[in-house]
C-alpha cells in the first residue's frame, strides 16, 4: 500500500527537490486559529505537515514547544480535538500528508487500538512517537503498519552503527534525523556534519531522510536541504505563533499571517536548494 507520505516523496524525487516539513502544536493558541493555520500551510509551501499532540510532560521539547503545548491544553485541546482538526483539514485537502508527533502517554490513555482506528478514519498518514523505541514495536508500530499507516523514527548524532539497524527496522515513510544533541530549538545544526550523517545512513536504507531540530532561517533551511531529502522546521514556527499573541496568549489579527509568511519564506529556501536526487 502506498501512503500519502510515500506518494509525496516519490513526486518530490521526480521533481528533483527536497521536502519542506512543518511542525505546529495542535490547538495552539486555540482550536480554530490552529486549524486555519494548518489549512493554509500547503498553499504557503509545506509539503508534509506534522501536528504536535500536546502533552503536559514532554522530554525532547525545548521551551517554545513546551509553552505551546501548555497553551493548547489550557485552551481545552484534547486528542479527540487533534483528530477533529485532521478530519476538518481533509475536507479540503486529500493529498498533503499529515503526521502526528508526540509522546505515547496520551495515546495510551486514549487507547492505542482506538487511537489508530480513529486516526486512520480522520485522515492521518503516520506517526512520530519520540518515547516509543523499536523494542516496543508490538505496542503501536506494528498495529499502525497493519492499518497502512507509516511509523517514522528518529535517528540522532548518537545513533551508532549497532543501534541504527534497530532504528530502521519497521520504519516507513521517512526517517527523521535529529541534527543536534539535546532538546528542540536550542542549537543550530552544522550542515557539513548533517551531510556526513545523512550519507552514512543512506548507505543503510532507501528511506527519504528529513532533517530537523534547530533550523530557523531560509538560509539554514537551504543548506540542510542540499544535504538531505527534506527539512523539518518546528520551533521557529511555534515561536511565530507565540510572538503574535496578545498579553493573554490569545490570537491576534496577525497570528495566521505571521506564521504563513514565515512558512513561505522557509519553503522558498528549501525548495530553491533542489536535491538533485533522481
Amino acid at each position: 500500500m502506498t501512503t500519502r507520505i510515500d506518494a509525496k516523496f516519490t513526486a518530490l524525487k521526480n521533481e528533483g527537490r527536497p521536502a519542506f516539513v512543518t511542525y505546529l502544536t495542535g490547538g495552539d493558541p486555540d482550536y480554530q486559529t490552529s486549524l486555519e493555520i494548518i489549512k493554509q500551510l500547503p498553499g504557503a509551501g509545506a509539503d508534509v505537515i506534522e501536528i504536535g499532540m500536546p502533552f503536559s510532560d514532554p522530554m525532547a521539547d525545548g521551551p517554545a514547544i513546551q509553552a505551546a503545548g501548555l497553551r493548547s491544553l489550557a485552551a481545552g485541546h484534547t486528542m479527540a480535538r487533534t483528530l477533529s482538526m485532521v478530519r476538518s483539514f481533509r475536507e479540503t485537502d486529500n493529498t498533503t500528508p499529515i503526521v502526528l508527533m508526540g509522546y505515547y502517554n496520551p495515546i495510551y490513555t486514549y487507547g492505542p487500538e482506538k487511537f489508530l482506528d480513529d486516526a486512520k478514519e480522520a485522515g492521518v498518514d503516520g506517526f512520530i512517537i519520540v518515547d516509543l523505541p523499536s523494542e516496543m514495536d508490538e505496542e503501536l508500530c506494528i498495529p499502525a503498519m497493519q492499518r497502512g499507516l507509516n511509523f517514522i523514527r528518529l535517528a540522532t548524532p548518537t545513533t551508532d552503527d549497532k543501534r541504527l539497524p534497530r532504528v530502521l527496522a519497521n520504519t516507513s515513510g521517512f526517517l527523521y534525523y535529529v541534527s543536534i544533541t539535546g532538546i528542540t530549538g536550542t542549537a543550530t545544526p552544522n550542515p557539513d556534519n548533517v551531510a556526513r550523517a545523512v550519507a552514512h545512513i543512506k548507505a543503510e536504507t532507501d528511506l527519504p531522510i528529513c532533517v530537523g531540530f534547530g533550523v530557523r532561517t531560509a538560509e539554514q533551511a537551504a543548506a540542510i536541504a542540499r544535504a538531505s531529502d527534506g527539512v523539518v522546521v518546528g520551533t521557529a514556527l511555534v515561536e511565530a505563533v507565540a510572538n503574535s499573541l496578545d498579553d493573554d496568549d490569545l490570537a491576534t489579527g496577525s497570528t495566521i499571517r505571521d506564521v504563513t509568511s514565515l512558512v513561505a519564506e522557509l519553503a522558498a529556501g528549501v525548495h530553491s536548494a533542489g536535491s538533485g536526487k533522481q
